[in-house]
């Protein structure tokens, strides 16, 4: 049996993709215009991992309801993160916790995360966040209000502009 299960499927906000161990999920796509680049973006690990939409059948309906505009809460989806450093974990626990139509600053991050002087190390957690809408690093914002980086360039930062605005009427 493979190590890993995946599926990739598509949402009204494009192809999507999630891989997970039995201990949960380790990875997740942001939404993609192919099921091949979602295949790239999920990494060497699907290499060791087999199909298996019947595994994803919830977190698909949950990504679906999502990005129809209807809030959901992934915070009870497990997560196998314990390869990461530690700063990261603690930092994408952080970011869990920030509730739907809310966001918090990356020093807010830095400091739930145990380093109140770290927010350059936070924004860099987010940026290395491979959970993605499980971990809503969309949510994070710089002190300013401004919506800091997001995803790949441009498009990146009009994909987070569109999720924290489809979150807004829950606010």
């Amino acid at each position: 049996m493979a190590h890993y299960q995946y599926d990739i499927f598509e949402t009204p906000f494009g192809w999507v993709g999630a891989l997970a161990s039995a201990r949960g999920l380790r990875r997740t796509t942001l939404p993609q215009p192919t099921p091949d680049l979602c295949a790239e973006d999920l990494g060497a690990e699907l290499e060791d991992a087999e199909l298996a939409p019947e595994r994803f059948t919830d977190l698909r309906d949950k990504i679906t309801r999502h990005f129809e505009g209807v809030p959901v809460s992934f915070e009870d989806e497990p997560i196998d993160v314990e390869d990461a450093a530690p700063f990261l974990r603690a930092a994408w626990v952080a970011c869990r916790s920030i509730p739907v139509g809310e966001t918090r600053s990356y020093g807010w991050v830095a400091a739930r995360a145990g380093s109140a002087r770290a927010p350059r190390a936070a924004g860099q957690s987010m940026a290395r966040n491979r959970l993605p809408i499980i971990v809503p690093c969309h949510r994070v914002v710089a002190s300013d209000g401004s919506i800091g980086g997001f995803g790949r360039g441009k498009t990146g930062l009009d994909l987070k502009r569109r999720l924290l605005e489809l979150e807004a009427p829950t606010r």
